[in-house]
């Protein structure tokens, strides 16, 4: 799996726990990181220094601008409201709403194919359609792509 994938996955889960739980994004973050050390303290699979980065600089932008990523899924959702969706999409959707949003250096088809990607893997069976739609509606809306056109 690509380490940038994987520190989304990571990111997702940390979002999910703050969104839930109530902790901060870096004790999620630790958390994951602690609990990938098995008995004998051998790391399973090692999380790479990039990994790590990527990861910590996406939960903190995330929750940084939680609140204008929260609108901006809101006015690009049909019919659906923030407490009203699957709090596993609600993190995944923040997330790929702050790197369209922040990270224009991330191509937007990337953005949303990882978060496609991340939506198979922890998402429902709805999960990667939901995800695609509101994400490519806030890239036409952000001017950054999309399949259809900007909203004045």
């Amino acid at each position: 799996m690509p380490g940038r994938r994987r520190a989304r996955e990571f990111a997702v889960q940390a979002l999910y726990a703050v969104d839930i739980g109530g902790v901060t994004g870096a004790n999620a973050l630790s958390g994951l990181w602690a609990g990938r050390l098995d008995d004998t303290d051998k790391v399973e699979d090692p999380i790479g220094h990039e990994e790590m980065e990527f990861a910590q600089e996406l939960v903190r932008g995330v929750t940084e601008n939680r609140e204008a990523l929260d609108q901006r899924i809101e006015a690009a959702s049909l019919n659906w409201r923030l407490p009203r969706m699957p709090a596993v999409d609600r993190n995944i959707l923040r997330l790929g709403a702050h790197e369209l949003i922040s990270r224009p250096d991330i191509p937007a088809s990337v953005s949303i194919n990882e978060a496609i990607e991340v939506a198979k893997r922890f998402g429902g069976a709805e999960s990667r359609a939901f995800v695609n739609g509101i994400l490519d509606r806030i890239a036409a809306d952000t001017g950054r792509g999309g399949r259809r056109p900007r909203r004045s």
